[in-house]
C-alpha cells in the first residue's frame, strides 16, 4: 500500500458515494427499514398479545426482556454510540486508515472485555436486579422466582447486541444505513418463531421467550459480520491493558460518561414507571408495554433515523469547522421531526382505542386491556414530538464532543420524572382512579418536554443554533393542517366509534376502517401543506 492510498478513511469508494447521497436519501433508507422492523415488531406484539395476554405472567417476562434492553439502550445505543461515533468519524476523517483500523482493534478489544464481565456479573446477580427493578414482584414468589430465571436466560443478549451497536456505527459511519437499520427484524423473527413454536416444549410457555431473545442477539451479530468485512473493517480486537490506554478508546470513554445520562433519559424514565407499576394493579405493566410499543413507533422511524443519520454529518461538519452547514443540517432535521412527528402524535391521541384495539385485541388480550392501554396511549401521545426532539437535538451537543450539557440537563429531566411520578401517581391510587398507570405516563411526557425546552435554551444561548425566521414559518404553516386533519379524525370516528362498537368488529372490518381513517387524515395533511404553500423542495437538504 502506497502513502497515498493510506491516506484518510474518507478517501475511500464507500466514503465517497456516502457524501454523494445526501440526508434526505439516507434519512428515507433508515426510516423505510426501520418501518419494516416496526411491522414486524407489531405482529410480534399482537403473537404475543394472543398467546399471553397482559396478565401477571406476561408482566413477568416483560420486566426480564426490560432490564437487559434497557441497559442496550443506555449504553450501547446511547453512550457507547454516541461517544464512539465523532471520535471515529474525525480518525476516518484525518488519520491513515491504518491508524483507523488499529482505533477499530483496541475499541472492539475493551469492549469485549467489559461486556463479558457485565453479563456474567448481571447472571449471578439476577435476583437482586428483580428486586431492584420489580420489587412489586416480591409480593408473589412465583413470579418473582420466574423473573429471576429469565433474567438469567435474557441478560447475556446485552454482550452480542451491544457489539451489535459497535458493528452498525461504524457501518453508519461510512454511509452503510441500510444493514443496521434491518438487522432488528430478526429480533422479531426470533421471538415470533420463540412464541409459536419453542412455547409448547416448555413446562412454562412463556420462558421460550426469553430463549428467543438470546437467539435473536447471536442471530444478528452473525448477520452484520460480512458487511464489516466488506468494508475492511471485520472486528479484530485488541485484548490487554493496551487497549484501554489507546488514546481515542479513552477519548471514547471520557465522552461515554456523561451520554449515558444525556442520551437515554427517556430510558430511565420508562424503567422507573416499571418499578412503580409492579405495585400497581395486575396488567399495569403490560398496558404500558403495549401503549409505549405505540408511542416508540414514530419515535423510531422518525427520531432515532434522523439521530443515525445527522450524528456522522454534524461530526464532519464540526471537525471541518462548517458552522453554517452545521446549522442547516440542524434546521433540516428539526423540520422534519415537526412535519411527521406532531401529525403522528395527534393521531395516536385520536384514535389510541381503535389503534389498540385492531392491533392486540384478540385472544387473552380482552377489551378491557384495550380501555386501559388507551388511557397510557393518550398520555404519552402528548409526548411523542418531544421524545422525538430531543433525539434530533442530543447529536448536536455530541457531535461537538459536549457531553457535559446533555447529562447536566437529562439529570434535572431525571429527577422532575420521579417528581412528576409521586405528584400524579399516588393522587391517582388514593382518588381510587382505575387507571394509575396513566400517571406514569403522562410524568414521562412532561419530563420530555422539560427535556427539550432545556436543550433548545442551550443551543440558543450558546450560539449553536435558533429557529430561523424561515423555521417559524415553517412551524406556523403547520397549525391549521394539524387542525384540519384532527377534524377528519373526529369526523370519521363518528361513523366508526371507538369503544365497544369497535371491538365488535371483525379483524378486515377493523382494519379496513382504521385504515380509511388514516389515509383520510394524512390526505387532509397533506392537502392543507399545500395550499398553504409547503413544496417537496422545502425539505430537501443539501
Amino acid at each position: 500500500m502506497t502513502a497515498e492510498s493510506s491516506k484518510k478513511g474518507s478517501n475511500s469508494p464507500t466514503s465517497a458515494h456516502a457524501q454523494s447521497g445526501g440526508l434526505l436519501r439516507s434519512g428515507v433508507i433508515v426510516s423505510s427499514m426501520t418501518l419494516l422492523s416496526r411491522i414486524l415488531g407489531f405482529v410480534r406484539d399482537q403473537v404475543l398479545a394472543i398467546f399471553f395476554g397482559a396478565g401477571a405472567i406476561t408482566d413477568v417476562f416483560l420486566v426480564a426482556w426490560k432490564i437487559p434492553n434497557f441497559l442496550r439502550k443506555l449504553f450501547a445505543e446511547g453512550a457507547f454510540a454516541q461517544g464512539f461515533i465523532p471520535v471515529f468519524t474525525e480518525y476516518k476523517e484525518k488519520r491513515t486508515r491504518q491508524e483507523l483500523l488499529n482505533l477499530a482493534s483496541h475499541v472492539s478489544g475493551a469492549l469485549s472485555v467489559v461486556l463479558l464481565i457485565v453479563s456474567t456479573l448481571g447472571v449471578m446477580l439476577a435476583p437482586f436486579l428483580v428486586m431492584l427493578f420489580a420489587p412489586g414482584f416480591a409480593r408473589s414468589g412465583d413470579q418473582f422466582e420466574l423473573a429471576t430465571t429469565m433474567l438469567r436466560i435474557t441478560f447475556p443478549y446485552l454482550f452480542f447486541v451491544s457489539l451489535l451497536a459497535y458493528s452498525g456505527s461504524i457501518l453508519n459511519t461510512f454511509g452503510h444505513f441500510a444493514i443496521p437499520s434491518l438487522t432488528p427484524v430478526l429480533l422479531n423473527v426470533c421471538m415470533i418463531f420463540a412464541a409459536i413454536w419453542l412455547a409448547p416444549l416448555f413446562e412454562q410457555p412463556i420462558v421460550a421467550l426469553a430463549w428467543g431473545v438470546l437467539l435473536a442477539g447471536l442471530t444478528q451479530i452473525a448477520f452484520q459480520l460480512p458487511f464489516l468485512a466488506r468494508i475492511g473493517l471485520m472486528p479484530k480486537p485488541a485484548l490487554g491493558l493496551t487497549s484501554w490506554r489507546h488514546p481515542g478508546v479513552k477519548r471514547i470513554l471520557k465522552l461515554m460518561g456523561p451520554v449515558i445520562f444525556g442520551s437515554s433519559v427517556a430510558q430511565i424514565n420508562i424503567l422507573l414507571d416499571t418499578v412503580i407499576a409492579s405495585f400497581l394493579i395486575t396488567g399495569s405493566l403490560s398496558w404500558l408495554y403495549y401503549s409505549d410499543r405505540l408511542m416508540q413507533f414514530p419515535l423510531g422511524i422518525l427520531g432515532v433515523a434522523m439521530a443515525t443519520v445527522i450524528l456522522p454529518r454534524l461530526s464532519a461538519r464540526f471537525t471541518t469547522k462548517a458552522e453554517a452547514d452545521f446549522r442547516n443540517t440542524l434546521e433540516w432535521a428539526l423540520k422534519i421531526t415537526l412535519l411527521v412527528g406532531m401529525p403522528a402524535a395527534f393521531g395516536l391521541l385520536v384514535l389510541a382505542s381503535p389503534l389498540i384495539a385492531t392491533l392486540f385485541e384478540y385472544g387473552q388480550f380482552t377489551e378491557a386491556d384495550t380501555r386501559m392501554t388507551s388511557f397510557s396511549l393518550m398520555a404519552y401521545a402528548l409526548g411523542v414530538p418531544a421524545f422525538i426532539l430531543t433525539k434530533v437535538m442530543l447529536p448536536a451537543f455530541f457531535s461537538r464532543h459536549d457531553t457535559r450539557t446533555p447529562v447536566r440537563i437529562g439529570i434535572i429531566a431525571l429527577l422532575s420524572n420521579m417528581l412528576y411520578n409521586i405528584a400524579l401517581v399516588v393522587p391517582m391510587v388514593l382518588a381510587g382512579f382505575i387507571a394509575p398507570h396513566m400517571g406514569l405516563a403522562l410524568a414521562s411526557t412532561l419530563s420530555a418536554w422539560q427535556q427539550t425546552w432545556m436543550l433548545y435554551r442551550k443551543l440558543k444561548t450558546q450560539g449553536i443554533y435558533h429557529a430561523s425566521s424561515d423555521f417559524q414559518g415553517f412551524a406556523r404553516r403547520m397549525l391549521p393542517a394539524l387542525l384540519v386533519m384532527t377534524a377528519v379524525m373526529l369526523g370519521l370516528l363518528v361513523i366508526w366509534s371507538p369503544g365497544s362498537a369497535w371491538s365488535s368488529m371483525q379483524f378486515i372490518g377493523r382494519v379496513g376502517a382504521l385504515l380509511a381513517i388514516i389515509a383520510a387524515a394524512v390526505s387532509a395533511y397533506a392537502a392543507t401543506l399545500w395550499f398553504s404553500g409547503l413544496r417537496p423542495r422545502d425539505l430537501i437538504s443539501e
